[in-house]
């Protein structure tokens, strides 16, 4: 379900007199559908570039990453923003909205970007908030007033409402407490078994144990780093 093949990034730096600096070079895996693979690796390593290129944020200096039928790397702007409605998710560590959408309507909203009717894609939205135990109360408000532990579950709520088939997760159970990460971890295992492929970055070494079927080293691509 996704493929990278001789993958590398350099990033340029236009105040330091043009100097290149390689991240990461080479790196090929494949992700299978039901497997989820853990990137691991020391801090700098370049596990949060690896997704946000695998997410198509950062552009890729050579290799492919595949999703499905689709290289990103040579996808056209418009195919990378439909394989991210219907096919690619991403939990990251921020919850980035715009302020005054109601909770109810941010979670529900990639559901209702691929044609699901407003009242069932509310209807999943409430089911995970509640289950992700975000209050009854706070649904009508803009997740921009909560608390960051809330935001991140609104967040989760959010990858989780449609059943993408490939999902990137970024410190999915960071700053939740212990009822809320196993609430995370059980959707991961959910998704897992209906058939998702996943990549995820756990600094939780239980959770990344309990989830992931395997361990993708980023430091082994690394220049510099010792893996």
């Amino acid at each position: 379900m996704i493929e990278l093949k001789d993958v590398s990034k350099t990033f340029t730096l236009h105040n330091q007199g043009s100097a290149v600096i390689e991240v990461i070079s080479d790196v090929s895996f494949t992700v299978s559908k039901g497997e989820c693979v853990a990137l691991t690796g020391a801090s700098g390593a370049g596990k949060s570039t690896l997704m946000r290129m695998i997410y198509g944020n950062y552009l890729t200096q050579s290799g492919a990453i595949r999703i499905g039928d689709m290289d990103i790397v040579q996808a056209e702007p418009r195919d990378v923003i439909a394989l991210r409605r219907e096919v690619l998710g991403y939990v990251s560590q921020f919850l980035r909205v715009v302020p005054r959408v109601p909770t109810l309507d941010v979670v529900a909203e990639p559901l209702r970007a691929v044609g699901v009717s407003a009242a069932d894609a509310q209807e999943r939205a409430a089911a995970l908030l509640a289950q992700l135990n975000i209050p009854e109360r706070l649904w009508s408000l803009s997740p921009t007033t909560f608390s960051g532990g809330e935001q991140q579950r609104v967040n989760i709520a959010r990858g989780f409402a449609h059943t993408y088939p490939a999902v990137l997760l970024d410190e999915p159970t960071a700053s939740l407490d212990a009822a809320n990460r196993e609430v995370v971890l059980s959707l991961i295992e959910e998704a897992k078994a209906r058939g998702a492929a996943i990549i995820g970055i756990f600094h939780d070494e239980a959770a990344r144990a309990r989830v992931c079927d395997r361990e993708i080293d980023v430091g082994r691509y690394t220049p510099g780093m010792v893996a």
